[in-house]
This record gives C-alpha cells, sequence and structure tokens, in this order.
C-alpha cells in the first residue's frame, strides 16, 4: 500500500462523502453554485462527523499496520 493510498486518506473516505451528501441534495445550475454549497458546508461541518473520521482514521492505521502495509478491509 502505497502512502497515498485513498484507504488511508480522510478526505477520500469520509469527508468527500458527508459534503456530497449536504451539498447535493438538488441539482446546481452551475459550477458556481455548487462550490459556494460546498464551501458553506465544508465551514459547517458537525463536530461529531470530525470526532467519527478521526476514529475511522485510528481504525484503517491499526488494519494497516496489521497488515504490513498490505491490504485490508475496512467494515
Amino acid at each position: 500500500m502505497t502512502t497515498y493510498s485513498p484507504a488511508l486518506n480522510p478526505m477520500d473516505y469520509s469527508v468527500w462523502s458527508v459534503l456530497e451528501s449536504l451539498a447535493c441534495t438538488k441539482p446546481h445550475k452551475t459550477l458556481d453554485s455548487l462550490k459556494q454549497v460546498l464551501l458553506r458546508e465544508w465551514g459547517i461541518l458537525k463536530v461529531k462527523d470530525e470526532f467519527f473520521i478521526a476514529e475511522n482514521f485510528c481504525k484503517r492505521l491499526r488494519l494497516c499496520i496489521a497488515a504490513n502495509g498490505g491490504h485490508f478491509e475496512t467494515n
């Protein structure tokens, strides 16, 4: 597993899906509209989301170490 693995990047495995669920509840007519909503939602991510992301990251690190840097599955 490389140091750039999406499995160890909180933006890839968690944050983008949270932002997408918040910002894409309705279609956007322009890219600028989507950007504005994403920036607004980024600014108000709930503290509980941040704790979940950090906790999940620690779990993923332990799984990666147990797999000696190889492939691992998360539940």
